[in-house]
């Protein structure tokens, strides 16, 4: 990840909720973030059909988490797989937004069975998780919560994102500062 980004993106999430009007300690709505990108968020399931998702699923469970489409038209989708749990679609679709707000670009095209799928490269993956993670959980929420003691689990479910982004989040914050005094 290049230099400097980590506070980039805990600048960029925090003007973001600013702009949006969400409190510091609340996770900026992805809802929120795909209106005022213009993006539509579709369910897979919406597109193609079930039984497609469910049989990419067997070639290889979790290939498919989320993706970002341009349309003819322009218009730009973000397209999650409905098979995932509610926090898991949500860090998926936050992830998807967050290469929006960066202004990633397609770089790499992988094959899955007989199904091409177009990818970011690592570091621009790795800068979106980043944000994403910013996104959903601010610093400000994640020092509250550590405060009151809660973990992963328990942050994951109030928030409605998936454990391992609350895991992630939680260790990067907690292991920046010291808690026992004022924030």
């Amino acid at each position: 990840m290049r230099r400097g980004f980590k506070a980039e993106a805990e600048r960029l999430a925090q003007d973001l909720a600013q702009k949006l009007g969400i409190g510091d300690t609340d996770p900026v709505p992805r809802d929120a973030v795909a209106k005022q990108l213009g993006v539509e968020v579709l369910a897979a399931d919406k597109v193609v059909d079930r039984n497609r998702l469910e049989e990419l699923n067997e070639i290889q469970p979790d290939a498919v988490s989320a993706a970002t489409f341009k349309l003819a038209s322009g218009k730009r989708v973000v397209v999650y797989n409905p098979l995932h749990q509610v926090g898991r679609t949500n860090s998926n679709i936050a992830h998807e937004l967050a290469h929006l707000l960066l202004g990633h670009t397609v770089r790499n095209v992988a094959t899955v069975g007989n199904f091409k799928l177009l990818t970011c490269d690592a570091e621009q993956e790795e800068e979106a998780d980043w944000l994403a993670a910013c996104l959903l959980l601010p610093r400000p929420l994640l020092y509250a919560a550590a405060r009151r003691g809660w973990g992963y689990a328990r942050i994951a479910d109030s928030y409605s994102t998936s454990e391992t982004t609350a895991r992630f989040r939680l260790n990067a914050v907690v292991s920046s500062c010291n808690l026992d005094g004022p924030v």
